[in-house]
């Protein structure tokens, strides 16, 4: 297996990140959202200086993919026009913000992102590329499972809670005081040796021996979580799956024609607002969305995979596809290109890694865990997907 080069940073609009299908941009939707107009105008970009497909992050953020080194400077004039570009490089990346996407006007959620972006853009210290802040002031937390830094929340009792990741509890705090608290912790993070070449997360500093200031610490639990939610109709919305987090730019923009907001979640799915037909809701059918709650794709990660990714081994969505009709009620399965697993850090009940010889099968793990069996080859997974007992 050849070696991986491990990034301490996501790729940025300012900074991307070269791919084998060309550059790849993110875009960090302000507050987590896209008007209409602004779909549309990603959907059209995408297709002028890319090759018209957008990946949905973990992050709950979008990737432009197969953008040209020629293409790149007219994009960013495009993405400004958009009111979608940071002043700068330092700017965007410290603007790493996940918004609950459930949130209302009575909240506090979208008024404390909106606070912090601004916070941010004029903040002093340089944080590592993937240390990100939570915004998920709901009745219940809708992103408990989401990765995060700091967390602004509300603790059992319905008051603010500021949350250092990886700490039981967080420290109650007023409204007025959320954005100013989650900054502090922030300094204190880099100030208390979190950062170690130029890399850093919360939960492993506080894991490692790191203890939280007095001023900082606090008793408060946060409030319960709600389950992970499945696409569906919800209160004038509907939310809706994206096959393993990549549509074309034609699918967002006949999403966005039919919407008059679209909230990016880190789910890989996009809540629309506004999607009416005659006066009655209704899910929109549109190739590439998932609209069922049941689809088996939505138990599958699958990594971008060849060859538009140069260190995967194999054609991972293909081979995604091909198996999600076999997976078992409740079974979750993982398809990663490499060793890395980027689609899916975590744990899944089976995982295949592709390597030169074969896919390697993991079971109860993660990607960079030591495999149960070597070498499958793809015709042997599609001819016995029963191979995989227990899951499917």
């Amino acid at each position: 297996m050849s070696a991986m080069a491990v990034k301490g940073w996501c790729p940025g609009a300012w900074r991307p990140m070269q791919s084998g299908d060309g550059l790849i941009v993110r875009i960090r939707p302000h507050g987590g959202r896209l008007s209409s107009a602004q779909a549309l105008g990603l959907a059209e970009l995408s297709e002028r200086f890319g090759n018209g497909l957008i990946d949905l992050t973990s992050r709950a953020n979008l990737q432009l993919r197969g953008i040209s080194d020629g293409g790149h400077a007219p994009l960013l004039q495009g993405l400004a026009e958009l009111d979608l570009l940071d002043a700068d490089a330092a700017a965007e990346s410290r603007r790493n913000i996940v918004v609950a996407p459930f949130s209302s006007e009575h909240d506090e959620t979208r008024s404390i992102a909106w606070e912090l972006e601004l916070a941010l853009s004029a903040f002093h210290l340089d944080l590592p590329g993937k240390f990100g802040f939570a915004v998920d002031c709901g009745r219940e937390r809708a992103l408990a499972d989401v990765s995060a830094d700091i967390r602004i929340e509300r603790c059992a009792m319905g008051n603010f809670i500021v949350r250092a990741d990886g700490a039981a509890m967080g420290r109650p705090v007023a409204r007025t005081e959320a954005v100013a608290t989650a900054l502090a912790l922030a300094e204190w993070f880099v100030a208390s040796g979190g950062v170690r070449g130029g890399r850093g997360r919360m939960a492993t500093h506080l894991g490692t021996g790191a203890r939280l200031p007095t001023a900082l610490a606090g008793s408060a639990r946060p409030g319960p979580a709600m389950p992970r939610p499945r696409p569906g109709l919800f209160n004038g919305s509907a939310l809706i799956g994206i096959a393993f987090g990549q549509l074309s730019a034609a699918a967002l923009a006949l999403l966005a024609r039919r919407s008059t907001d679209l909230r990016i979640t880190p789910w890989r799915m996009i809540l629309a607002e506004g999607l009416q037909k005659e006066g009655l809701q209704e899910m929109p059918q549109i190739e590439g969305l998932v609209t069922a709650a049941d689809d088996p794709r939505l138990s599958i990660n699958a990594c971008t995979g060849a060859p538009a990714c140069p260190r995967a081994h194999a054609d991972t969505r293909a081979l995604a596809t091909a198996l999600a009709p076999h997976l078992g009620a409740g079974a979750s399965l993982h398809v990663s290109g490499c060793a890395k697993g980027c689609a899916h850090p975590g744990i899944s009940a089976i995982t295949l890694v592709a390597t030169d010889d074969g896919f390697d099968l993991i079971r109860n793990g993660s990607a960079g865990n030591k495999p149960l069996v070597h070498g499958l080859t793809r015709d042997q997974l599609l001819a016995d997907p029963s191979m995989l007992a227990g899951v499917f």
